[in-house]
């Protein structure tokens, strides 16, 4: 994937309501979800809710599609993929990541 698409992408994330709805879409699968159940899960009223759609389909992180009179969005798993992978093409120095170990803090009393 090439650095602009992959700037243009984050930077489509980069917005609260965006995030949210691109996260929820990933969750959702390929099925997608209807405009209307999006905005209802959400919470954003549609005015806004299809300016953020047409920010992620810029991006080419969203795809649409039209199924009777509603229009279902899908998360872009191919576009994610290939943005996951330039992220960490040179993780670790092409050595094997070991997990993060995430330590417990403990409180003094």
């Amino acid at each position: 994937m090439e650095t602009k698409k992959v700037l243009l992408a984050l930077a489509a994330l980069a917005q609260e309501s965006r995030l949210a709805l691109f996260r929820l879409l990933v969750q959702v699968g390929p099925a997608g979800l209807a405009a209307s159940k999006i905005s209802e899960q959400l919470g954003i009223p549609p005015s806004s809710l299809s300016f953020h759609l047409k920010e992620l389909s810029h991006a080419d992180l969203v795809i649409s599609r039209q199924a009777g009179r509603f229009v279902f969005y899908s998360a872009n798993m191919s576009t994610m993929n290939q943005m996951l992978g330039f992220l960490t093409e040179n993780c670790c120095g092409g050595n094997p990541c070991t997990p993060v170990q995430i330590q417990q803090c403990v409180i003094p009393q």
